[in-house]
């Protein structure tokens, strides 16, 4: 990994980021989430019956030993089970308890999409009884699967996200600490940036066409990076598209301050734009992009980026194949399941957030964090993909078959990349992470279940 110190050193970048967040804790990287997907517990195996005796059987020795077997049979049943046996137990009252609930959120959401919120809203309202925000992981995801089911609901006299009363101090803090405690974040700005850095090689002007720019972390990074490669740094332009609906104004102003002031203190040019993604969907093309000649053109375009807009990706993909862009790097979280009945997009959601808790509670950190963390950051994030997707409930083919039918091939990562994503696993604290390569993905997974999938493609 030595011999391309100036492509990526994938040690000094997590020493700096780490510095750079106690120095500028405002600075940091942004979410994306992955694919999840629930391993179901296997039933223990029926206990061996012993032959007791039919209405036919013999008598003398042999009806002896049928009643000798009989009372061993008896004393094992009267001894209490303990050690395995209990585990087997429990585990398979969880995977019970867990289906119960499974079956009452699909019956819930099913009422929902056929428009009888009455008996939903009694399925919901069963639930409260078995949810709660604290416990196993399991149970806090479902229970905030359920929380925003209820959101779709007439009756409900809110009707508004949990978010709506809190500021942004509080967001910002919850994602910072999910940032610090979870390889999610640097797992996939790191190994999506490095393939920008490998394609921007040479180039004097590059220009990022992104759909996701959260807090802009991942754009100071690789503004780290290229101003450290040979030959000096090259000016940088981000194009974000955001949708009033689901970014603050003030949110995005912090974002564009902050950029421009880390790029100031690099002393590299750089320049950012926010654009309207409702634009794509108005029909008034082409769009006023500012594209200068020359430029190297690159796309960030996660999928869960449209969980509040499922329907505009399509259009996306096209608007994105006419730019030619060099690049186009995507993460997959594998809750955003627009290629499944409303109902089973949420059970594979619910999944992929169980699992993802379950990483986070293997942390052992403060409850008071962890708290705020599914409270500011998460739920929001489960209301996000509940909402948008009933928004628009028709299925539409899976998206790795919508970027191959709009013309986009998959690219494979650099043995560089997958090195660095090995040595940043490495080099987190709690074990049950690991990276696999699958096909042309690069997959970050806890306990062989998926939380992040990171690809790149061609056009």
């Amino acid at each position: 990994m030595d011999e391309k110190p100036q492509i990526f050193n994938p040690q000094m970048i997590i020493n700096q980021n780490q510095a750079r967040f106690t120095q500028n804790p405002t600075m940091f990287l942004p979410l994306s989430y992955a694919q999840l997907q629930e391993h179901s517990l296997l039933s223990p195996p029926p206990p061996k019956r012993f032959n007791s005796g039919g209405p036919f059987s013999g008598s003398g020795p042999e009806l002896y030993l049928r009643r000798q077997q009989q009372q061993q049979i008896q004393m094992l049943q009267q001894r209490p089970i303990t050690g395995k046996p209990k585990i087997v137990t429990d585990d398979l009252a969880n995977q019970q308890l867990q289906q119960a609930i499974i079956d009452q959120l699909i019956q819930a959401a099913e009422l929902i999409e056929t428009g009888d919120p009455v008996l939903a809203q009694g399925i919901l309202a069963r639930l409260n009884h078995q949810l709660s925000p604290v416990g196993k992981p399991f149970i806090r995801a479902a229970f905030y699967f359920k929380e925003a089911l209820q959101l779709l609901l007439p009756l409900n006299t809110s009707n508004t996200s949990v978010m709506s009363n809190y500021n942004m101090i509080f967001k910002i803090g919850a994602y910072k600490s999910f940032s610090e405690i979870s390889p999610i974040v640097q797992f996939a700005n790191f190994t999506c940036n490095q393939a920008l850095l490998e394609v921007f090689e040479g180039c004097n002007r590059v220009h990022i066409i992104d759909f996701d720019v959260g807090y802009g972390g991942q754009w100071a990074s690789l503004m780290q990076e290229l101003v450290l490669r040979n030959g000096g740094a090259p000016s940088m332009k981000i194009t974000a598209f955001a949708s009033p609906s689901s970014h603050d104004d003030i949110e995005l102003g912090f974002t564009i301050e902050n950029l421009k002031h880390y790029a100031s203190e690099i002393n590299m040019d750089f320049d950012i734009e926010i654009m309207s993604l409702e634009a794509l969907n108005s029909g008034s093309w082409p769009l006023p992009l500012h594209l200068g000649e020359n430029e190297a053109i690159a796309v960030n375009l996660p999928i869960g980026s449209f969980s509040n807009y499922p329907s505009i990706l399509p259009l996306v993909l096209r608007f994105v194949k006419q730019l030619s862009p060099k690049i186009v790097v995507s993460l997959d979280r594998g809750c955003d399941r627009t290629d499944v009945p409303f109902p089973h997009h949420i059970i594979h959601a619910l999944q992929s957030y169980s699992g993802l808790l379950e990483s986070l509670d293997a942390v052992n950190m403060n409850l008071d964090a962890l708290e705020k963390i599914e409270r500011f950051f998460l739920q929001p994030s489960i209301e996000k993909i509940v909402l948008g997707r009933h928004r628009s409930l028709e299925r539409r083919p899976p998206w790795r078959s919508l970027f191959i039918q709009s013309g986009f091939s998959p690219l494979t990562f650099s043995n560089f990349t997958e090195s660095q994503a090995e040595c940043l696993i490495q080099r987190t604290p709690i074990r049950g992470f690991h990276v696999e390569k699958r096909q042309s993905s690069l997959v970050l997974c806890w306990q062989r279940r998926e939380l992040i999938a990171a690809s790149a493609w061609r056009c």
